[in-house]
């Protein structure tokens, strides 16, 4: 008989992770939840094992908190014994996020950045020019070049002129400074929807990327509620969203601040949010209106993208919602930026930070 006979079909069970790989996995995605707090995290973990089974008896959560201890993850050795994350789980947590958002990246050569700029740089490329006064002698092609003298001057009187000359063209590779903005507002864990945990994780795969792949950019974090402050990449993984509004400006204001003290001529900023503007500051006093776009705030905020704009700082904005008044704000504050804006859901945030990431390094800002 023709056909296919389909039957239901049962993965097979990964036998090359350990037991405490597995639970390791689980586990650091709790820790980005409970905002580095190790002892909720565990208590999740042992409430995830008594629903699910992770464990057996062989192995069980108390022994996986030893291991926890004797391979550096935590440690309970504070003045009050509490358990607190190591280095180790800092850089494991980072490490993680970016297999996991951009485990698709193929492996490149380290600050790959080419620009459509070509001259002395820093990859050659196989096209080939004639030599120009400013070229090094580390150009020069010189098997190209012999066998020009040689069809112009011939064998039997060889000499070699200026006009025999090839160099090999090389391209530049940029380096980018970026500055990351998060989000912190209340409104960023509202109506039972975690947004913090997907934005710290694309934060700290940027970060991982930037600081394995591209050496020579920097990245600078900062996060923004009724002020705006930058933070350490070893602090993502315990940033909590707090009872603010959204004070954009103050952000911005910031990542202006952090930029005009970086050399690299390129300079973006990318904003991951899910709200309007609704305060800004003047003076000691905060300006605040969460009910729709306040006109006062809004003209302050479109002011500074222009500014931005100015210094050819793009902004990137990342909104994680799909409001047809905030799609307004965010369409006027690009316009006014000459930026770029994404509408996403919070799965396909990594993949949209990273695409336009990489498009950045192949253009001058």
């Amino acid at each position: 008989m023709l056909g296919y006979r389909f039957s239901k079909f049962t993965p097979l069970q990964d036998k090359a992770k350990s037991d405490f790989e597995k639970l390791l996995k689980i586990f650091m995605q709790l820790i980005l939840i409970t905002a580095g707090n190790v002892s909720e995290a565990l208590q999740w973990l042992t409430e995830v094992d008594r629903q699910y089974g992770l464990t057996n008896d062989k192995y069980g959560i108390g022994d996986f908190i030893d291991d926890l201890k004797r391979d550096g993850y935590i440690t309970d050795e504070g003045p009050k014994g509490e358990f607190k994350l190591k280095a180790k789980s800092e850089q494991s947590l980072r490490q993680s996020a970016l297999e996991e958002i951009f485990g698709k990246l193929k492996k490149t050569k380290q600050g790959e950045h080419n620009t459509s700029h070509s001259g002395r740089g820093d990859e050659q490329t196989t096209e080939k020019r004639d030599y120009q006064f400013g070229d090094t002698v580390e150009q020069i092609s010189v098997t190209d070049s012999l066998r020009n003298a040689q069809i112009n001057h011939g064998l039997d009187n060889f000499f070699m002129t200026e006009e025999d000359l090839e160099v090999m063209e090389s391209e530049y590779k940029t380096q980018t400074s970026t500055v990351l903005m998060i989000d912190i507002s209340h409104s960023m864990i509202l109506y039972g929807e975690d947004r913090i945990t997907p934005a710290k994780k694309v934060a700290m795969a940027l970060a991982e990327l930037i600081t394995k792949k591209y050496p020579k950019d920097t990245l600078d974090i900062l996060v923004f509620g009724d002020d705006a402050w930058q933070i350490e990449i070893k602090d993502l993984p315990y940033l909590q969203v707090g009872p603010y509004h959204t004070n954009t400006v103050a952000g911005l204001e910031l990542a202006m601040d952090i930029l005009r003290r970086r050399k690299n001529a390129n300079k973006q900023v990318f904003m991951i949010t899910d709200g309007k503007p609704t305060c800004i500051k003047q003076g000691i006093k905060y300006y605040k209106n969460a009910f729709g776009l306040d006109q006062k705030i809004l003209s302050t905020t479109l002011n500074l993208a222009g500014q931005l704009r100015k210094l050819k700082i793009p902004v990137t904005t990342f909104m994680i919602a799909t409001d047809p008044y905030l799609k307004s704000f965010v369409r006027d504050f690009t316009k006014a930026n000459n930026g770029n804006a994404y509408y996403s859901s919070l799965e396909g945030l990594g993949n949209l930070v990273f695409e336009d990431f990489k498009r950045n390094r192949t253009k001058n800002l």
